[in-house]
């Protein structure tokens, strides 16, 4: 088992998501993923698939009003 699947950095998580870094820092600072700090901001797996599950369907573009697709 790989260790490193377990934690992410906001450089994976850009990748992942298909966004740029400055997109996973917005999420982070609207408090819409959780990230933990050692060293460098880090993301978990179990996080990332709990953002996933619950924000899909929604449209992020604003986050001070996120709203359902339509």
């Amino acid at each position: 088992m790989n260790h490193g699947d377990y934690l992410y950095t906001v450089e994976e998580v850009a990748q992942i998501l298909k966004v740029n870094k400055n997109a996973v820092y917005d999420l982070i600072n609207a408090r819409v993923l959780r990230a933990l700090k050692l060293g460098r901001l880090k993301i978990t797996k179990f996080e990332l698939l709990r953002f996933l599950k619950e924000y899909t369907g929604k449209d992020l573009s604003n986050l001070d009003e996120i709203r359902e697709l339509n």
